[in-house]
């Protein structure tokens, strides 16, 4: 079995040589990495053009940056292996690791493999294990700045992070793409939300070790571009994927989570930004494709409020 390695690049032409050096060494199970370009106006193309890798490299140019989602789904269409390997650039994979991720999707039941991401710059410590979602519509990453050493049992996942995660391209054609209206944030939530709605689930592979840098092309990890379209793609994801008897038995949780995000980027000066991500999401939700609602997805539906559920309690443990 072997991947189709998608990236998307925007000026990324620092991170591309470790990038590509890490690729090389774990290249068994390579067939192609396919570099979705965002319009970049650095030395990225100039670098993949003049080196020489242990795969086929395809690259797709964009005339402006579409975003994370649009460029991922574009990798997607052509793709020609049946796994996706959606990897950021600013990342190091070790040796061994996509074959780990292969072996656990065999399952019929696995819809995406999380791999366990480590921060670059301090190796001991966990960048992102998997995403969790909960009804206060709030996303955590699954033991962020906890040591290297956690997490070292395959389990369940509510979502993988499409910077580091493999996807079966036959359940992603069943089920619907990366939604491209996101641009960037909250896309790879989204779509863990339709796996599960039909029946699918996530896992994590603590045997696949990827290095990641971390916001290197949105830049800090709170900045007003990533407030404003977290929030409203945080709208938009909720009115897309829950059904109107779930988002009426939610809506005291989902208004307190919304309200005390509210609070929280208000005291890191962002809150004006964040009440505007909010209503173009609501002004615009409209535009959106809605999930299907289908009578033989009803225990599927009730798997999910469960985890929301479970999420938030867990949360508030903490």
């Amino acid at each position: 079995m072997k991947v189709s390695v998608v990236t998307p690049n925007y000026n990324g032409a620092e991170f591309l040589k470790n990038y590509f050096k890490s690729l090389n060494e774990d290249s068994e199970c390579i067939g192609e990495v396919i570099i979705v370009d965002n319009g970049s106006d650095d030395s990225s193309l100039d670098y993949i053009e003049s080196n020489s890798f242990n795969f086929p490299v395809v690259v797709i140019k964009n005339d402006e940056n579409r975003g994370f989602a649009p460029a991922v789904n574009q990798g997607i269409l052509k793709a020609k292996f049946d796994y996706i390997f959606s990897l950021n650039n600013d990342t190091e994979i070790e040796k061994g690791s996509i074959k780990a991720m292969l072996d656990l999707i065999e399952d019929e039941k696995v819809f995406s493999v999380q791999s366990k991401m480590l921060q670059s710059d301090n190796r001991k410590l966990i960048d992102d294990a998997g995403d969790e979602y909960n009804i206060l519509a709030w996303t955590k990453k699954i033991g962020e700045n906890q040591p290297s050493g956690n997490f070292n049992e395959v389990f369940e996942i509510f979502s993988s992070c499409a910077g580091a995660a493999l996807y079966k391209k036959q359940l992603l054609e069943k089920i619907g793409l990366f939604d491209d209206n996101y641009f960037a944030y909250m896309e790879d939530v989204d779509l863990a939300i339709r796996a599960q709605i039909n029946g699918y689930k996530n896992l994590l592979c603590p045997d696949a070790i990827v290095y990641h840098i971390g916001s290197a092309t949105s830049g800090s990890r709170y900045n007003e571009f990533k407030v404003k379209i977290a929030a409203r793609n945080n709208v938009w994801t909720v009115y897309k994927n829950i059904p109107i008897p779930f988002k009426i038995i939610n809506f005291i949780f989902l208004f307190i989570g919304f309200f005390i995000k509210y609070v929280f980027f208000s005291r890191k000066g962002f809150g004006s930004l964040y009440m505007e991500g909010i209503k173009e999401g609501l002004n615009t939700r409209s535009n959106l494709e809605k999930v299907n609602f289908k009578k033989s997805n009803l225990k599927n539906y009730f798997r999910l409020e469960y985890k929301l559920i479970i999420n938030a309690l867990k949360f508030l443990k903490k």
